[in-house]
């Protein structure tokens, strides 16, 4: 399929590129040394600085196509944004510095989408302007929560507010001290027909009734931010704090999580163009058994190899990209699907290439690999596990052969759907 980047898109990308050279790839020791000594979930202070130098650069918000007039930020499509996401996952952190990190960047969507002018004043605008963080709760531990109609949080309307009870956790980003706000999914009406019966609220952080429990660790480790487990004990809401309608939230996060899924995986075809940089690099400066690493057939296979997987799954998503940009999210939805299993998948190969090479040094802290293998395999659950994207995958081919094809013997038709934390 043809598609082009336009000249805005290939002028943000040489921008993005001489940014990164020239203020994150020099900045990464700073940073980590002052995240370290901040302890788990601190803000490290050179942020604020990087902040200030892409804002006044205009490289701000660059994930949001429908900006509204006087917000800050850059109107790009999918498929121009591809790239720069793809260069800023090669740092963690570079996301945040441009304003484009989860799950702020899906959040601030939906708030921008569905947000009366209250929500947006409040609780947009800040984010937009950097100034605060947010957090998504949608899964909870009790159920399974790839399945939407197990999602038991109560949504009850009692006068001119709701009232929230239930237990969520993996709510990412809450632990830090800059988030003021989340975005709840939970059921207003359990008897509705099975995709009217959740909505989403946005429920402030320091609400009456909201406790957040612990932070839960992922392959042992913190993230930065954490990943937060809560509880709504008859936490209370203004009515107008619904986003959209009653009955809406299904679409809505459907809505948000497509954008979500393509941005995860532009950052993540990044990590794995690092990951064969320092395993290239890597093999040309250590010698065993009379020659250099990468003078070795095998260690050679693994880089063809990972050269091409890498490109082949890029060239998956630009063209995911241009079909969100062209004939819309829900068009997409099987190609969206496809490239959050492929993504991920591709990543962990050439990553796990990459921590071989490095020898035992590939698991520590004195190289990125290990952190990078962490997100990567934590991907084959958030925004969906590969299986329910495959089920989703596999039911639209069937469907092309027999249009009436029942996914169970007992006829049930009930499209996979898909709901993880961000």
């Amino acid at each position: 399929m043809p598609y082009e980047f336009t000249a805005a898109g290939l002028s943000r990308q040489a921008e993005i590129n001489t940014f990164m050279d020239e203020h994150i790839y020099p900045n990464e020791t700073e940073y980590y040394r002052q995240y370290h000594a901040g302890g788990d979930h601190s803000y490290p202070p050179i942020l604020d600085e990087l902040k200030a130098e892409a804002r006044k650069r205009g490289l701000w918000n660059l994930f949001l196509p429908h900006l509204r007039e006087g917000d800050p930020g850059t109107k790009l499509s999918n498929l121009d944004y591809a790239p720069i996401s793809e260069q800023l996952g090669k740092v963690p952190f570079s996301s945040e510095v441009l304003n484009c990190n989860a799950p702020d960047t899906g959040n601030m969507e939906i708030l921008n989408m569905y947000g009366n002018e209250g929500i947006r004043r409040d609780w947009l605008t800040p984010l937009l302007n950097g100034e605060i963080r947010s957090a998504f709760a949608m899964t909870e531990p009790a159920v399974g929560s790839s399945d939407a109609t197990n999602i038991s949080l109560s949504i009850v309307k009692d006068g001119d507010d709701y009232v929230l009870n239930g237990r969520k956790w993996f709510t990412s980003g809450l632990m830090a001290e800059r988030c003021k706000v989340m975005i709840v999914m939970g059921k207003t009406d359990p008897e509705a027909a099975r995709h009217r019966q959740q909505s989403m609220i946005v429920v402030p952080k320091n609400t009456a009734g909201v406790t957040v429990e612990r932070s839960l660790t992922v392959f042992g480790s913190e993230d930065r931010g954490g990943h937060g487990q809560v509880l709504f004990e008859n936490a209370r809401v203004p009515a107008d704090h619904l986003l959209g309608e009653e009955g809406g939230g299904f679409a809505i996060s459907q809505a948000r999580l497509g954008p979500g899924r393509i941005h995860h995986c532009m950052r993540t075809i990044g990590v794995a163009e690092r990951a064969l940089e320092l395993m290239i690099k890597r093999a040309m400066s250590r010698s065993t058994f009379g020659s250099l690493i990468a003078q070795k057939g095998l260690i050679q296979d693994w880089i063809a190899e990972s050269r091409i997987e890498i490109d082949m799954a890029r060239e998956y998503v630009l063209r995911t990209a241009h079909l969100m940009d062209t004939v819309g999210n829900k068009a997409a939805a099987g190609e969206i699907s496809g490239i959050k299993v492929a993504v991920p998948n591709m990543a962990l190969k050439v990553i796990d290439r990459a921590i071989q090479v490095h020898g035992a040094g590939g698991v520590t802290q004195d190289f990125p690999l290990a952190h990078m293998w962490v997100h990567a395999r934590t991907l084959r659950l958030a925004d969906g596990p590969d299986e329910v994207h495959k089920m989703t995958i596999a039911r639209r081919e069937l469907k092309k052969y027999d249009p009436n094809f029942k996914m169970t013997p007992s006829g049930g038709d009930a499209e996979p759907q898909v709901f993880m934390r961000p």
